[in-house]
């Protein structure tokens, strides 16, 4: 098995995406991986396993590999004796936030031919969009965080009482995310947020909630992780998530009774559906009174979330055996032609 890794992109996440593909050369064992780079002028990159280290792009050294062009099928080098095709089984789209999980990526593949794991476009604009991912859950009975949305340049006014979290709609890692506690603070976590995007939500600031992790895909049948309680203080701060997205380790499971197990593995297969279908994701639940809330959905998660699955690279080969493809339409052109006998033409 020959696995692509896409990582990089033009993104505010761009530096996170290249510390979980060094991180992925760590996870997978007996898997042959192939490093396709994507800087920040969205030129790609073949890059060899023994420069997959954060000072080869930091430097820019990594404009001295191979740059790839993508054709129908796959990413083609040229070379002095011609042009050759890059072999891989199926590729990897680890970009996180734009470029990898807004559907450019996942749109490209789909065009050019190429086999991948990733959420497919729907996917990316249910789950890209924090707004959209609440509207999503809501009408499929999941229940959600309250939230009010605001506009950039519209009036600063909001109705959600002190304290609240303020965070970009279209970002993660918890990049613009701002704890409000006074008012005075508030024009302040706006700009920080405003700067990263013109859409953002305002949350309630929900203290002594439990919150729970669940990551998972399907191959030909369920295949879910573990459940973590990720351990913080109010909440993951864009330093610790950084850390998160290095991991290669597996992590302790939550200590949660069966109840509350069950109802998040079916939230999460609820969420995923056949709208998630090619993809490993990683939902991240609330959990108060009994009740559980969708906070997020991660469709592209730090490292794919390897640190939470028993055997994750056989389960990626496994998702690799059972992707999911557009339909083949044939063009056959008997409309037209129905249209020219009609007329007497040939």
């Amino acid at each position: 098995m020959k696995l692509a890794i896409l990582f990089g992109g033009s993104s505010f996440e761009h530096e996170i995406s290249i510390v979980s593909a060094i991180t992925m050369q760590k996870v997978f064992k007996k898997t042959e991986l192939v490093n396709i780079f994507v800087d920040s002028n969205r030129e790609f990159y073949l890059i060899d396993k023994k420069d997959m280290k954060s000072k080869y792009f930091s430097s820019a050294d990594y404009k001295k590999s191979k740059k790839l062009r993508l054709e129908h099928g796959g990413f083609i080098t040229p070379g002095m004796f011609g042009d050759k095709k890059i072999d891989f089984d199926a590729l990897i789209n680890l970009i996180h936030g734009r470029d990898g999980e807004d559907g450019k990526i996942a749109s490209m593949m789909e065009f050019y031919g190429v086999p991948y794991i990733s959420p497919r476009l729907e996917a990316c604009a249910l789950s890209y969009n924090k707004l959209f991912t609440k509207l999503f859950a809501q009408s499929i009975g999941i229940k959600t965080v309250p939230y009010e949305v605001l506009h950039k340049n519209q009036p600063r006014d909001i109705n959600t009482s002190l304290p609240v979290i303020v965070k970009p709609s279209r970002l993660g890692s918890s990049i613009g995310v701002s704890i409000v506690k006074d008012a005075s603070e508030l024009d302040y976590a706006l700009d920080v947020a405003f700067e990263f995007d013109d859409l953002i939500l305002i949350e309630p600031f929900m203290s002594g909630i439990k919150e729970y992790n669940q990551a998972g895909c399907f191959t030909d049948k369920w295949e879910l992780s573990i459940i973590e309680e990720p351990h913080k203080e109010e909440f993951l701060d864009f330093e610790k998530k950084y850390m998160d997205f290095s991991r290669d380790g597996k992590v302790g499971e939550a200590d949660i009774n069966l109840e509350i197990r069950e109802k998040i593995q079916e939230s999460f297969k609820k969420i995923y559906g056949n709208v998630f279908k090619g993809s490993i994701i990683r939902c991240d639940f609330f959990e108060s009174d009994g009740e559980i809330y969708l906070n997020e959905i991660n469709p592209i998660p730090g490292s794919m979330a390897n640190y939470l699955f028993e055997d994750f690279e056989d389960m990626i080969i496994r998702l690799t055996k059972n992707l999911y493809f557009e339909q083949n339409i044939k063009i056959d052109y008997q409309y037209i032609h129905s249209i020219q006998s009609a007329k007497g033409k040939a």
